[in-house]
């Protein structure tokens, strides 16, 4: 920024491309924004799944509290996020490195599956009391053909 008598202001920057980093590089970090960067970092769409491995275990190695988690958790779903066949896919791979019950101590997109599992664990009590499946649907929210599924496991 500057007048023809008086020069004011220069910026000064350096671009960085995160697609041309790879993100095998960054994943031994403890640094908080290269665990959010990772899934804007360059991949083949067959890694997508290996990418979040390896956030999930940065994340659970780095002990932030919960809204930083949800910060950096927020991040990186913008960038990379899974399809549900993939999501199956890598809880089956976690479950070999790690326990699922840390991984569902994360934030965003698990919190929503551990709500899941909650209810179905309430509304298999419920049967066991024998509640209506109209009423362990009011409480529970599930539908009446998901309620019947764990009637019928019992």
């Amino acid at each position: 920024m500057e007048f023809p008598f008086l020069h004011i202001l220069t910026f000064n920057y350096m671009t960085l491309h995160l697609q041309k980093k790879n993100w095998r590089d960054f994943i031994r970090s403890d640094n908080p924004v290269s665990a959010a960067l990772l899934s804007a970092m360059g991949y083949k769409k067959e890694e997508k799944i290996q990418v979040k491995k390896e956030f999930l275990r940065m994340m659970t190695r780095m002990e932030l509290d919960p809204a930083k988690q949800r910060l950096i958790y927020s991040f990186f779903e913008t960038y990379l996020t899974l399809s549900k066949e993939e999501e199956e896919e890598l809880m089956a791979e976690i479950g070999k490195f790690m326990d699922v019950e840390e991984i569902m101590e994360l934030p965003i997109s698990y919190e929503e599956k551990g709500k899941e599992l909650g209810k179905k664990e309430v509304a298999i009590e419920m049967l066991k009391e024998g509640s209506s499946l109209e009423f362990i649907s009011k409480v529970t929210k599930l539908s009446r053909k998901e309620i019947g599924k764990l009637k019928k496991q019992l």
